[in-house]
Protein backbone atom coordinates (compact mmCIF):
# COMPACT_ATOMS: atom_id res chain seq x y z
CA UNK A 1 0.00 0.00 0.00
CA UNK A 2 0.91 3.28 -0.62
CA UNK A 3 1.74 5.71 2.06
CA UNK A 4 1.02 9.38 1.42
CA UNK A 5 0.13 12.29 3.44
CA UNK A 6 -3.43 11.93 5.33
CA UNK A 7 -4.58 14.76 3.70
CA UNK A 8 -4.21 13.26 0.10
CA UNK A 9 -5.45 10.05 1.17
CA UNK A 10 -8.31 11.80 1.83
CA UNK A 11 -9.07 13.54 -1.24
CA UNK A 12 -7.99 9.66 -2.90
CA UNK A 13 -11.13 8.77 -0.38
CA UNK A 14 -13.53 11.04 -1.51
CA UNK A 15 -12.50 10.70 -5.08
CA UNK A 16 -13.33 6.93 -4.98
CA UNK A 17 -16.66 7.93 -2.95
CA UNK A 18 -17.91 10.07 -5.30
CA UNK A 19 -17.10 7.97 -8.26
CA UNK A 20 -18.87 4.92 -6.64
CA UNK A 21 -21.99 7.15 -5.99
CA UNK A 22 -21.87 8.22 -9.20
CA UNK A 23 -21.77 4.80 -10.96
CA UNK A 24 -24.72 3.52 -8.54
CA UNK A 25 -26.37 6.15 -9.45
CA UNK A 26 -26.08 5.51 -13.14
CA UNK A 27 -27.06 1.76 -12.34
CA UNK A 28 -30.16 2.56 -10.51
CA UNK A 29 -31.47 4.90 -13.76
CA UNK A 30 -30.55 2.43 -16.11
CA UNK A 31 -32.28 -0.10 -13.67
CA UNK A 32 -35.53 1.87 -13.81
CA UNK A 33 -35.10 2.70 -17.74
CA UNK A 34 -34.93 -0.64 -18.38
CA UNK A 35 -37.93 -1.91 -15.63
CA UNK A 36 -39.78 0.80 -17.89
CA UNK A 37 -39.32 -0.43 -21.00
CA UNK A 38 -39.82 -4.01 -19.75
CA UNK A 39 -43.16 -3.06 -18.40
CA UNK A 40 -43.51 -0.96 -21.72
CA UNK A 41 -43.03 -4.10 -23.63
CA UNK A 42 -45.34 -6.77 -21.29
CA UNK A 43 -48.17 -4.21 -21.94
CA UNK A 44 -47.60 -4.39 -25.79
CA UNK A 45 -47.60 -8.08 -25.67
CA UNK A 46 -51.12 -7.96 -23.92
CA UNK A 47 -52.77 -5.26 -26.03
CA UNK A 48 -51.63 -7.32 -29.16
CA UNK A 49 -52.98 -10.19 -27.69
CA UNK A 50 -56.26 -8.59 -26.84
CA UNK A 51 -56.22 -7.48 -30.65
CA UNK A 52 -56.06 -10.78 -31.90
CA UNK A 53 -58.42 -11.63 -29.61
CA UNK A 54 -61.27 -9.25 -30.82
CA UNK A 55 -59.95 -10.06 -34.63
CA UNK A 56 -60.44 -13.51 -34.07
CA UNK A 57 -64.20 -12.30 -32.43
CA UNK A 58 -65.14 -10.14 -35.34
CA UNK A 59 -64.17 -12.71 -37.88
CA UNK A 60 -66.74 -15.72 -36.09
CA UNK A 61 -68.88 -12.16 -36.55
CA UNK A 62 -68.66 -12.08 -40.05
CA UNK A 63 -68.76 -15.70 -40.90
CA UNK A 64 -71.76 -15.91 -38.75
CA UNK A 65 -73.44 -12.68 -41.22
CA UNK A 66 -72.06 -14.33 -44.23
CA UNK A 67 -73.90 -17.55 -42.94
CA UNK A 68 -77.25 -15.34 -42.33
CA UNK A 69 -76.85 -14.11 -45.61
CA UNK A 70 -77.30 -16.83 -47.12
CA UNK A 71 -79.96 -18.86 -45.43
CA UNK A 72 -82.12 -15.35 -46.56
CA UNK A 73 -81.20 -15.50 -50.07
CA UNK A 74 -82.47 -18.90 -50.09
CA UNK A 75 -85.39 -17.77 -47.99
CA UNK A 76 -86.00 -14.82 -50.42
CA UNK A 77 -85.76 -17.34 -53.43
CA UNK A 78 -88.62 -19.81 -51.62
CA UNK A 79 -91.18 -16.87 -51.02
CA UNK A 80 -90.57 -15.40 -54.61
CA UNK A 81 -91.76 -18.81 -56.11
CA UNK A 82 -94.65 -19.03 -53.90
CA UNK A 83 -95.73 -15.26 -54.68
CA UNK A 84 -95.66 -16.69 -58.07
CA UNK A 85 -97.73 -19.54 -57.42
CA UNK A 86 -100.29 -17.86 -55.51
CA UNK A 87 -100.73 -15.15 -58.16
CA UNK A 88 -100.85 -17.59 -61.09
CA UNK A 89 -103.54 -19.51 -58.23
CA UNK A 90 -105.47 -16.23 -58.03
CA UNK A 91 -105.51 -15.64 -61.67
CA UNK A 92 -106.38 -19.62 -62.27
CA UNK A 93 -109.68 -18.67 -59.56
CA UNK A 94 -110.26 -15.57 -61.73
CA UNK A 95 -110.48 -17.89 -64.84
CA UNK A 96 -112.66 -20.65 -63.19
CA UNK A 97 -114.85 -17.64 -61.51
CA UNK A 98 -115.97 -16.38 -65.09
CA UNK A 99 -116.21 -20.12 -66.63
CA UNK A 100 -118.56 -20.99 -63.27
CA UNK A 101 -120.87 -17.39 -64.09
CA UNK A 102 -121.35 -18.27 -67.76
CA UNK A 103 -121.95 -21.91 -66.99
CA UNK A 104 -125.09 -20.86 -64.82
CA UNK A 105 -126.74 -18.13 -66.84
Amino acid sequence: MATGTPDSQARFGQSVKGLLTEKVNTCGTDVIALTKQVLKGSRSSELLGQAARNMVLQEDAILHSEDSLRKMAIITTHLQYQQEAIQKNVEQSSDLKDQLNHLLK
